[in-house]
């Protein structure tokens, strides 16, 4: 078990695990810590705490101090210099006639280095641009393309659900989504109603996979013949979340509503279709 403590440097970002070296640090303070990139402020998340080995990737970075005054008041300089360097930066774009949106301005804690996310269909030629950027700064540019999903997580957003996006809220990394997944969770194949304001499939159809597999397994296909308290019927609709089976008994009978747990499989139906129970299984 190793102490850690986590920060996360955007509000609606992913949290990190790094070395507390000592600071009780509490929810919600500003701390200061070394990174990869250098110096960074980062918001506390979680105190200190043990976690497993296996979840750490180590070497940890420190934390170095809880943030003063005067680092609060560098934070708030760089945000205002980000915004003026966005500004420019999407001048310098038009004037060199790119073809790329750019998504995001960030300014290293310390000043030395300005990194800027754009989006774009293809590949761009920016040097031009760094240059004339990194001589009206003064400083070291970085240019950085991101794709459609990755803009969707730095901007946020609200989804077709109403909720924040999966993705800006605690999703840490993209996984890779199938139309399969959707039809095996019986939504629309309009790709109109089963893809994300960034115009890629939804996340959420694959976090959510594991589950509707296990609940699929356990229930019923629509086809399937099944052995319920009041006869033998065959499933017209069936919906896996809740486990309600509506099964019809005889031809012209209406189907009536039953959970699962309360009928016994006689014969699974395949892709919709009926299939006709064994006939060592049935009754006469």
């Amino acid at each position: 078990m190793t102490e850690v403590i986590s920060v996360k440097f955007k509000s609606d970002g992913r949290a990190y695990f790094f070395d507390p070296a000592g600071i009780k640090a509490e929810v919600g303070d500003i701390v200061v810590v070394e990174t990869a990139r250098g110096i960074e402020c980062a918001t506390v998340s979680e105190g200190v705490k043990k976690v497993d080995d296996m979840k750490i990737v180590k070497p940890l970075k420190k934390v170095l101090r809880i943030a003063d005054s005067i680092d609060k008041r560098k934070m708030e300089e760089n945000r205002k210099k980000a915004d003026e360097a966005f500004k420019v930066c999407e001048k310098k774009i038009l004037e060199h006639k790119l073809d790329m949106k750019l998504v995001d301005v960030e300014y290293a804690f310390d000043g030395t280095k300005i990194l800027f996310y754009f989006t774009s269909d293809g590949r761009v030629d920016f040097r031009d641009l760094v240059k004339d950027l990194a001589s009206g700064f003064h400083t070291r540019i970085e240019l950085r393309q991101i794709g459609v999903r990755d803009e969707a997580k730095m901007l946020g957003g609200l989804g077709i659900c109403g909720q924040p996006f999966c993705c800006a809220r605690f999703l840490d990394d993209f996984q890779p989504v199938s139309i399969k997944m959707a039809k095996e969770q019986g939504l629309s194949l309009n790709p109109t109603k089963i893809s994300g304001s960034c115009g890629r499939l939804m996340c959420c159809l694959k976090y959510e996979q594991d589950a509707y597999e296990y609940l699929n397994s356990i229930t019923p296909p629509v086809g399937s013949y099944v052995k319920t308290a009041s006869g033998n019927g065959v499933v017209v609709d069936e919906n896996p979340l809740t486990g309600n089976l509506y099964v019809r008994i005889g031809e012209d009978a209406a189907p009536i509503k039953i959970h699962r747990s309360e009928v016994e499989l006689i014969s699974k139906g395949k892709k919709g279709k009926p299939q006709p129970p064994k006939k060592e299984e049935t009754t006469e």
